[in-house]
C-alpha cells in the first residue's frame, strides 16, 4: 500500500465521528490544548522506582498505567538473576527520565499477582499501559535489550506523530466495539493515510471491512499486504478469521445441525461444525458452550479437538473480548476441575 493509493484509506480519512468531523491532523498539537510546561528542576534519581504490594496494585500499577507505561518488576531476595536485573533496569528507566516508571514486587511476600499473570520463573517484568499488560520479558537480559523494551513500550522521544497515531487507534478500537463501524474505518483510514504499513490500522480496516460485510475485500487487502507486515499478529489474527469464516461457509445449514445434535447429542463432529458456524455469525458465548460441552463429555474427541478450537477462537477473539474472558474461566474450571 501507499500513502497516494490507498484503496481501503481514501474514502475514511475524514467524515462524522461521533457526530463531529473526524479529519486527524498528525504532529500537531491543537493551540486550544497547549502541553503543560515542563519543569525545570529535574526529577530526583529513583524517583521513577517504587515498590508495591497485592493491595496497591491496583492504585501503583492499574490506574498509574493509564497516564504513563508502568513495568512491574517481579523479584524475590533468593533470585539471583533478579539480582543481576535490578541495577541495570533502574538505570535505565532513571535514564528515561519519567517515560516510564518500575514498581517492584516481592513474590515471596506478594504471590498473588504473579499467580494471576502466570508468571512461573523470575525475573519478569510485565509492561502495563491503559490499565492492562501489555508487554513483557523474563530473564536478566542485557542492558540494551532493556532500553529497546523501553523504547518499544514507551516509543521513542520525541515521537508526537506516533503518539497520535496510537491515540487514534485505541479511539478506532473503542468505536469498532462499540460497534460504530463506519466511525472506526475513518479513523482506521486516517492512520493508514499518514502511515501505510500501520500493521495495527490495517488490521483495524480488515476487521471493519468483515463487519461491513466486505469479506472479499478484506481478503484484497489481506492478499496486497507485504510479507513483512502481513506476519504481524494482529494481521495474523484477521487472516484466522478471514478463514474460519471461508470455513463455515461450507459447513451446511446450522438448522440441519442443531436437528442432528437433538437427535443425538453426542454427534460431537456436527456440534463443532456449529459452534464454527456460530462463531462467524457472531453468536461467540454460544460457539464456546457447543466446545465447552465436548470437553465434558469426551476429552479424547479428535485428540483434544474442542480445545484446541475454542483456543483458535480465543485468539481470533483477542483477550479483552468478554467471550474470551468468560470461556477462558470456564475452560479452566474444567481443566482444573
Amino acid at each position: 500500500m501507499s500513502g497516494t493509493n490507498n484503496p481501503y484509506g481514501g474514502s475514511y480519512g475524514a467524515g462524522n465521528y461521533g457526530g463531529q468531523n473526524a479529519t486527524v491532523n498528525f504532529g500537531s498539537t491543537p493551540a486550544a490544548a497547549p502541553a503543560p510546561a515542563a519543569s525545570s528542576v529535574p526529577a530526583a534519581a529513583g524517583s521513577y522506582i517504587s515498590d508495591t504490594t497485592t493491595a496497591g496494585f491496583g492504585k501503583d500499577v492499574i490506574e498509574a498505567s493509564r497516564s504513563q507505561p508502568v513495568l512491574v518488576d517481579f523479584w524475590a531476595p533468593w533470585c539471583g538473576p533478579c539480582k543481576q536485573l535490578t541495577p541495570v533496569i533502574e538505570k535505565v528507566v532513571n535514564e528515561a527520565q519519567g517515560r516510564v516508571r518500575l514498581v517492584k514486587m516481592n513474590i515471596d511476600d506478594h504471590p498473588s499477582i504473579a499467580g494471576q499473570l502466570g508468571i512461573q520463573s523470575i525475573p519478569a517484568v510485565i509492561a502495563f499501559a491503559d490499565g492492562r499488560p501489555v508487554d513483557g520479558f523474563m530473564g536478566a537480559i542485557p542492558e540494551s535489550q532493556i532500553r529497546e523494551f523501553i523504547e518499544k513500550v514507551a516509543g521513542p522521544e520525541g515521537m508526537d506523530q506516533a503518539a497520535e497515531i496510537e491515540a487514534v487507534l485505541g479511539d478506532a478500537e473503542t468505536l469498532l466495539g462499540q460497534d460504530d463501524i463506519q466511525g472506526a474505518a475513518q479513523l482506521y483510514g486516517a492512520v493508514l493515510q499518514a502511515d501505510p504499513e500501520n500493521p495495527k490500522a490495517a488490521a483495524g480496516m480488515m476487521q471493519c471491512l468483515i463487519g461491513m460485510g466486505e469479506t472479499a475485500r478484506a481478503g484484497e487487502m489481506l492478499a496486497s499486504l507485504p510479507e513483512e507486515m502481513a506476519a504481524d499478529p494482529a494481521i495474523q489474527a484477521v487472516a484466522k478469521k478471514l478463514e474460519q469464516i471461508e470455513e463455515a461457509r461450507k459447513l451446511g445449514d446450522p438448522i440441519a445441525l442443531e436437528q442432528q445434535l437433538a437427535a443425538n447429542p453426542d454427534d460431537h463432529e456436527a456440534r463443532v461444525s456449529l459452534a464454527k458456524i456460530l462463531n462467524v455469525q457472531g453468536e461467540r458465548e454460544k460457539a464456546a458452550d457447543h466446545l465447552l460441552t465436548i470437553m465434558r463429555k469426551d476429552r479424547t474427541f479428535d485428540d483434544d479437538g474442542a480445545r484446541r478450537q475454542l483456543l483458535q477462537f480465543f485468539e481470533v477473539w483477542g483477550p479483552k473480548d468478554p467471550a474470551t474472558i468468560s470461556g477462558r474461566r470456564r475452560l479452566s474450571s474444567i481443566l482444573f476441575s
